[in-house]
């Protein structure tokens, strides 16, 4: 099985993707992972979901909404952040958007001064600091290897202990699977009235189906007209979850609704 994932090689998407297989490529963006599935090139993609303290990863999101694709397995693994850097003096630190907001407050009392560079992946940002003395990088201590000139200048800088991220395990569409814990659907009702986010819940609440996540994504078909992206604490095979799922269709017959499966979590430290 080869499965594809944000590159390059040491990401912690890349740690989430190697508990999955050990076959593991590459691509620069979210949106790239999704196609390339979606299109047959690879068997499984890992794709980042949710941060405990940045949120949603919208990029997932809209490429969920975009492409068809299966939702077979959720990894959640802890973020410890590191600096990383060839010595002490450096000027711009450079990482994943979020893994600098993840450390902002740690950034901001330590170096103050430093310019931060938003790049396209931890790992990216962890290269840039091996090939430039000037630049410093933050990534999983991991990263810093054995006889490297990159060393870790300090650990555990991300603001919050808990900080954890969660990542779908995607697959094509007919591998997807009714059985599982959770499950995770995309509905674009195609409408906007009042009591429309209400009569979306309503149906999961009447039948005491947990909801963990709601989230709403412009449909980019006009202002105020939205994508929402649900995930709760049932299978797909449940009679509940199939009469929860009857009504949203029923909400949502101007629209559509996209059930990308149901799955079960694995905790990778």
């Amino acid at each position: 099985m080869q499965a594809v994932t944000l590159g390059p090689e040491g990401t912690y998407s890349h740690r989430a993707a190697s508990a999955v297989t050990d076959d593991v490529d590459f691509r620069e963006s979210v949106t790239a992972i999704v196609e390339a599935v979606a299109d047959g090139e690879f068997d499984r993609g890992v794709v980042p979901i949710e941060n405990s303290i940045e949120g949603s990863v919208t990029e997932t999101l809209d490429a969920l909404t975009d492409r068809e694709v299966a939702a077979v397995q959720e990894i959640v693994t802890p973020i410890r952040h590191a600096l990383l850097a060839r010595g002490e003096d450096f000027s711009v630190v450079a990482s994943h958007s979020q893994a600098l907001a993840q450390c902002r407050s740690y950034l901001d009392s330590e170096y103050p001064d430093v310019e931060l560079e938003a790049v396209a992946s931890t790992a990216r940002g962890v290269e840039h600091a091996r090939e430039n003395p000037d630049v410093a990088g933050i990534g999983h201590p991991a990263n810093a290897h054995e006889g490297d000139d990159l060393r870790v200048i300090a650990e555990g800088i991300q603001d919050r202990t808990s900080n954890a991220t969660r990542f779908l395990v995607i697959a094509p569409t007919h591998e997807r699977s009714d059985a599982g814990g959770k499950s995770s659907l995309v509905v674009y009702p195609n409408a906007n009235y009042p009591g429309l986010l209400l009569e979306l819940l309503e149906p999961f609440a009447d039948r005491d189906i947990n909801l963990t996540r709601v989230e709403s994504r412009p449909s980019g078909e006009r202002l105020g007209d939205y994508v929402f992206h649900i995930d709760f604490e049932a299978g797909l095979y449940e009679d509940r979850a199939q009469a929860a799922i009857a009504d949203i269709e029923e909400i949502a017959e101007k629209g559509w609704v996209r059930k990308l499966g149901s799955y079960d979590t694995e905790h990778v430290v």
